[in-house]
C-alpha cells in the first residue's frame, strides 16, 4: 500500500508540476517536480525496507549516481527558490530525470554499459 501511495502522490505531483511548467510558474514546476521525484524516490523503501534500500542506494556501483541524483534535486530547489531563475531550474530538472534514469539503470545488469557503447558509438560516428 506504501509503494502505491507514494508511486501515485509522486505522478499526481509530477503532472501537477508539468501543468504548472505551461502556466510559465518555473519555481513551482522545480519544487514541485523535484518533491514528485524524491516521493517516487522513496516508495521504493516500501519494497525493499527503508534499511535494505539505502544500503542499495550507496552501493559502490551506483554511489556517484545516487549522491548526483541529490545533488541535482538540491539545485533545482536552489535554482527555483534562491535564485529564481526559470531557465537554471528547467536545466537542473532535466538534469534531475537524467540522473534518475541514470540511477535506475544501475540495478539492470549491463545497463550502463550498453547505453555507453551506443554513446560512444554515435559520438565517434558523428565526429567522422
Amino acid at each position: 500500500i506504501g509503494f502505491g501511495a507514494c508511486m501515485g502522490m509522486g505522478g499526481v505531483l509530477s503532472v501537477l508540476s508539468w501543468i504548472v511548467l505551461f502556466q510559465s510558474n518555473y519555481v513551482m514546476f522545480g519544487v514541485l517536480n523535484t518533491i514528485a521525484n524524491l516521493i517516487a524516490l522513496g516508495s521504493s523503501l516500501f519494497l525493499a525496507g527503508p534499511k535494505k534500500q539505502i544500503q542499495k542506494m550507496f552501493d559502490k556501483t551506483r554511489v556517484v549516481a545516487t549522491i548526483i541524483v541529490f545533488l541535482m534535486m538540491i539545485l533545482t530547489f536552489v535554482a527555483a527558490l534562491a535564485l529564481k531563475l526559470a531557465w537554471l531550474t528547467i536545466i537542473f530538472c532535466v538534469l534531475q530525470y537524467l540522473a534518475l534514469i541514470w540511477y535506475g539503470l544501475s540495478y539492470i545488469p549491463y545497463a550502463r554499459d550498453i547505453i555507453i557503447k551506443m554513446v560512444t558509438g554515435v559520438c565517434s560516428s558523428v565526429a567522422k
